[in-house]
């Protein structure tokens, strides 16, 4: 099958409940990927990433200011190939102030190429109280489809999952991967419980993982849960927990992209099968 085949092969999808919204288990993160400058040679395979996970009707493609250039990219690119409707656009607040956090999420939607972004995430949780009060109106303007949360640190768990039952939420994103475990205690189920969509960034742990099977061939066993390569046994294990909606990783490669969806397809590791495989990780 051709690269071009495979990423019109649907990979599946999984409900956010408290959104009502069904999502592909596998997205794309923008930070530092898309980052780049306006040169066709810069762009030219981010565009083949962009067309080949529209494919995935749905997907989602996050973003964020903080990401340099990265917004602007994904805008032009997605409006060069009319892909608007075909993808499921989020992206970031990070800002105080109230006119401060209307600015920036202005400049989003300009540089998105969008009059409505499918979800924006109060980023850190950073002056989220003024933030809720524009994006609850935004909402009713139908300006933005989804609000979420994000954080990247497990130090501020606690707080993040105050937030979370506020109920003013309906998706959360965090850092969750083999080698970034502490979602699981407390965090995950939480999100079960409240039905919330649950989206995972650096699901390499920020590419930490690769090193650590370089050279290492995969135990036979993975084809037990369909996995043909180590970046889908990182994001299989990942989306074997029942509270994941979908994940994130970032890449400005299309193979890269081609074998990342393929974790999204097929069986996925039982808990038993998840505890075996990081026996697996730790024994390298």
């Amino acid at each position: 099958m051709d690269a071009m085949a495979a990423s019109q092969t649907l990979i599946d999808t999984r409900i956010a409940p408290a959104a009502g919204q069904t999502l592909p288990v596998i997205g794309l993160g923008t930070y530092q990927t898309f980052d780049v400058g306006t040169a066709a040679a810069e762009r030219a395979e981010l565009s083949e990433v962009l067309r080949a996970l529209a494919g995935q009707a749905g997907a989602v493609v996050d973003s964020s200011p903080m990401y340099g250039r990265a917004e602007g990219v994904v805008g032009d690119l997605a409006h060069e190939l009319r892909l608007h409707r075909s993808l499921f656009m989020a992206t970031k607040v990070w800002i105080r102030g109230e006119a401060a956090g209307v600015a920036q999420m202005e400049d989003s939607l300009r540089l998105l190429r969008t009059e409505r972004i499918d979800l924006m995430q109060v980023h850190n949780l950073v002056d989220w109280r003024t933030h809720l009060k524009t994006l609850k109106q935004w909402k009713a303007d139908g300006r933005v489809r989804h609000i979420g949360v994000t954080h990247y640190h497990s130090g501020a768990y606690e707080e993040l999952m105050s937030v979370m039952r506020t109920g003013e939420f309906s998706f959360v994103q965090f850092n969750y991967s083999m080698a970034e475990r502490e979602a699981e205690a407390r965090l995950l189920p939480l999100c079960a419980e409240l039905g919330m969509g649950v989206i995972i960034n650096r699901p390499f742990s920020q590419g930490d993982l690769f090193p650590r099977v370089q050279g290492k061939p995969l135990p036979a066993w993975a084809s037990e849960f369909d996995c043909s390569s180590w970046a889908q046994f990182f994001l299989k294990w990942i989306l074997g927990h029942p509270a994941v909606t979908c994940v994130i990783p970032g890449t400005r490669r299309l193979r890269h992209l081609q074998d990342n969806l393929a974790a999204g397809r097929g069986r996925l590791p039982d808990s038993a099968q998840r505890a075996r495989m990081l026996a697996h990780l730790k024994s390298l």
